[in-house]
């Protein structure tokens, strides 16, 4: 029983780290991406205020600093992994 019990829910070794190092970098590039495009919805309708208005603001901020915390969160799970297995 204790062997099944290792093998299945035991500790992983630290090549598994890096997962949460590739979520980091996908979380990044979503933010960037994020950010270009709510920048090109202004600039295409800044003329048109019936589009970029108060709710259009608070969702975009809404997006942004969701995207950012994902990006921090598993940046810091990645310290975390990295420094408590060795």
């Amino acid at each position: 029983m204790s062997n099944f019990m290792n093998a299945y829910f035991g500790p992983l070794s630290k090549e598994y780290c890096v997962y949460f190092y590739f979520l980091s970098i996908i979380c990044f590039f979503m933010y960037v991406i994020t950010l270009i495009g709510i920048v090109v919805f202004i600039i295409k309708n800044y003329k048109d205020s019936t589009k970029v208005n108060v709710s259009f603001f608070i969702n975009s901020l809404m997006l942004i600093i969701n995207s950012l915390l994902a990006y921090f969160v598993n940046r810091l799970l990645h310290t975390m992994c990295i420094n408590s297995v060795y």
